[in-house]
């Protein structure tokens, strides 16, 4: 639901209006990070595209733009995971059945799933960067036959930092799927993979006339992950990730996510790196 709003140089904007969510369930991923299960008081259904985000409010502390992680044909209960980084973030995790938060949005594009229909698609996730990718799984195994091959590479700091590890061991026992994750230390229980998310590069071989890539993490992660894809052949109007950083307001008015020419919260998050090739991985852009 939008409502108009004239600034003081009387230009006139619709924004989304904020909506009181309940908390119905927090789910501790990590040892910082957890999963908020919201539902709008107001029951109206709720719909997103995969790699969309919302602005979530801590009433009397404020407001942060968090990724939307949860399944998008689910109407009841909406899905934010949440690292804590800040006042805000601590105050959002911490808001407890019966507590509220307030909503707005969704805001920005999404994955190009539609697409990416009938070609194989590979995702590569590092960290916190599964929840913006994680809708765009469940998009891609409800709709399996639409697709072609389908890989899924996930990187963490450490086994106790992997996301969602119930849905991870499901994901790599399904045969429509081929999932390969690593921690970049491992303990004495891990029996997988050491290494950064790019050594599993070599257990796949990607048909680059044919195949769609989706990558979001931390900068660096993304940057290495983009070479491995070129060195396989993919060219970059292929290559898409998202680059949510830096984001406050949501409406391309603060000016703190701007990247080039381009706003992430209007213009993106998700971009092709053929739109962002000339910024990506440079200071002060």
């Amino acid at each position: 639901m939008k409502a108009k709003v004239t600034l003081e140089n009387t230009q006139t904007l619709e924004v989304e209006v904020m909506r009181k969510c309940s908390v119905e369930e927090v789910i501790k991923e990590t040892p910082d990070t957890y999963t908020l299960m919201l539902k709008p008081l107001d029951k109206k259904e709720y719909n997103f595209v995969p790699g969309q985000f919302n602005m979530l409010y801590a009433f009397g502390v404020g407001e942060v733009p968090i990724s939307l992680s949860g399944d998008p044909d689910e109407k009841r209960l909406i899905a934010h995971t949440v690292r804590i980084v800040g006042a805000v973030t601590n105050a959002l995790v911490n808001t407890r059945k019966p507590g509220f938060i307030g909503l707005r949005g969704p805001f920005g594009n999404g994955w190009p799933l539609e697409k990416a229909k009938g070609k194989d698609v590979i995702i590569v996730a590092g960290g916190i960067g599964l929840a913006p990718l994680r809708p765009a799984i469940y998009y891609v195994l409800k709709h399996r036959k639409e697709y072609g091959k389908f890989f899924f590479l996930y990187g963490a700091r450490t086994p106790n930092d992997l996301l969602y590890k119930k849905e991870l061991k499901e994901w790599k026992s399904r045969f429509d799927m081929d999932t390969f994750i690593t921690v970049d230390a491992g303990d004495e229980k891990w029996t997988g993979n050491v290494g950064v998310v790019t050594t599993l590069f070599k257990r796949i071989r990607l048909d680059p006339d044919n195949t769609y890539a989706f990558v979001c993490g931390p900068e660096i992660m993304m940057k290495f992950t983009v070479l491995e894809l070129r060195n396989q052949g993919l060219t970059d109007d292929k290559i898409y990730i998202s680059m949510e950083r830096n984001m406050k307001c949501g409406m391309g008015l603060c000016g703190h996510c701007q990247f080039g020419p381009y706003f992430v919260c209007k213009d993106g998050p998700v971009f092709s790196m053929d739109q962002i090739n000339r910024f990506f991985g440079r200071r002060e852009v």
